[in-house]
């Protein structure tokens, strides 16, 4: 079989709602019965096949071409099955994911991989705000999985996070890892102000030095055993992060933040040289 490829024909000028397109919510039903689903459009309803034009057959590997800014809730509540974007998405990618794998060539807008469960999710372009964060009002952000970044991402990265892993290969906004519980983010490249703003938890991982806030105290320079194993585990995946070249061992430690419980820590890389 091969993949099931929804091709958009044109761009409407309202936001379309993609939740009813996964994987699993699409297992047993023929070309037909997914043609005729019906996705919001704004305040109107448009049936698939109005927008897409489908071929294969394939539904556990579903493939979105032309894809562009307006599609939002793709790969909502994904439970299995790979997902794969040629093109801009929205807002809300990979929300609730709980298994499965989603890959977008492009861009996306904001709160990608807000709330996700497990699963892995690679973005080849930038991301906006709220980057595994948790929506208004909830306190639960990424609560497992994987989230690699190979462009740049917007403010409060990892905002209320609680467990998981997010790798960003470029720059991240203001506040990244702001009142986060639990986990790792890890940013190569710069961060912006107010880091680690509220963080309880969890690990920020960098490799260029940040301005530390105040309520953040200095812990010295330590050599940590266990980051060859970190690197180790995720040199599987196809990133930057896999160059052996950019692991280390030897850091500077930073607590906080004191103005909450005070038990997150950002480990910023020491240079060698």
């Amino acid at each position: 079989m091969t993949d099931l490829t929804l091709t958009m024909k044109y761009r409407p000028n309202q936001r379309v709602d993609m939740s009813p397109i996964t994987c699993d919510k699409l297992a047993g039903l023929e070309l037909a019965e997914i043609a005729a689903i019906e996705l919001q459009n704004g305040k109107r309803k448009i049936r698939v096949d109005d927008l897409f034009s489908l071929t294969g057959s394939d539904v556990c590997n579903i493939h979105i071409e032309n894809s562009f800014a307006k599609l939002d809730y793709i790969g909502h509540g994904l439970e299995g099955g790979n997902i794969r974007v040629t093109g801009d998405v929205g807002a809300y990618l990979a929300m609730e994911m709980r298994s499965g794998q989603i890959t977008v060539s492009g861009n996306t807008g904001i709160y990608a991989a807000c709330q996700m469960k497990n699963g892995l999710l690679q973005v080849i372009g930038n991301v906006g705000d709220f980057l595994g964060g948790a929506l208004s009002g909830n306190k639960k952000g990424l609560q497992g999985g994987t989230v690699i970044i190979r462009g740049n991402a917007g403010d409060r990265v990892g905002d209320h996070m609680r467990r998981g892993m997010v790798m960003i290969e470029g720059d991240a906004g203001d506040y990244c890892g702001s009142r986060m519980t639990a986990g790792t983010i890890a940013v190569m490249g710069k961060t912006g102000r107010n880091i680690g703003y509220g963080m309880r938890r969890g690990t920020l991982l960098l490799w260029q030095q940040p301005k530390i806030p105040a309520t953040f105290g200095d812990c010295g320079t330590h050599t940590f055993s266990f980051l060859p194993m970190v690197f180790d585990a995720i040199s599987k995946f196809d990133s930057k992060f896999s160059d052996s070249s950019k692991h280390f061992n030897r850091v500077h430690r930073y607590g906080g933040d004191m103005a909450e419980i005070g038990q997150g820590e950002i480990l910023v890389q020491v240079d060698s040289a």
